[in-house]
């Protein structure tokens, strides 16, 4: 896998062993970046179930401040570990190796907010509807935040979630990303 754009474009970033982990392709990656606009001007991130931490890694090329990185396998974890050592990007990440749902609760208790958060759940253990409620219930996003969800082009996802909108969705193959934004409106 490879950095498409940004400060570490053509750098190279590890996968994490085995067939537990799908890395995004760089294909949908880069697709996913040109409908966010390309490059960031700062901002922090969430890579909930990072795996290799790809796509956070890729969100900090393009100009975010900052990035969290969640995954409860310890290969991934050591893989976020290597990948942002070997870039040199560590002042701009903090990894934690635990589960989504507990992961949130303390990104909550520690008062975290997020620009931009990317959801790449494994295909067979998606419970993206819980996670989108979470990040509204548990104040975890900025005002104009931008989430980014990864899933099968079957699953059926809402057109709001709270606060939360639907503003774009594509497919590629059997992959959907669905783009949400936070709107004003709290819908309950």
């Amino acid at each position: 896998m490879r950095i498409v754009s940004g400060t570490l474009r053509g750098r190279t970033v590890k996968a994490v062993p085995g067939k537990k982990t799908r890395p995004t392709l760089d294909k949908v990656k880069e697709s996913v970046f040109n409908a966010l606009g390309q490059y960031f001007t700062g901002g922090i991130g969430l890579d909930l179930y990072a795996g290799s931490g790809n796509l956070g890694i890729e969100a900090i090329s393009r100009g975010l401040d900052s990035c969290v990185f969640i995954d409860r396998d310890f290969l991934a974890h050591q893989v976020i570990k290597d990948n942002i050592k070997t870039l040199n990007i560590e002042s701009q990440c903090e990894i934690f190796k635990m589960d989504s749902f507990k992961a949130l609760t303390m990104l909550s208790n520690k008062k975290y907010q997020f620009d931009y958060v990317f959801l790449d759940p494994p295909y067979q253990k998606q419970k993206i509807n819980e996670v989108l409620t979470k990040l509204e219930d548990y104040d975890l996003l900025n005002d104009e935040a931008t989430i980014i969800v990864e899933c099968l082009k079957e699953s059926e996802l809402l057109v709001k979630y709270k606060g939360l909108q639907l503003e774009k969705e594509y497919i590629y193959g059997i992959t959907k990303i669905s783009i949400y934004k936070k709107c004003g409106d709290r819908i309950e």
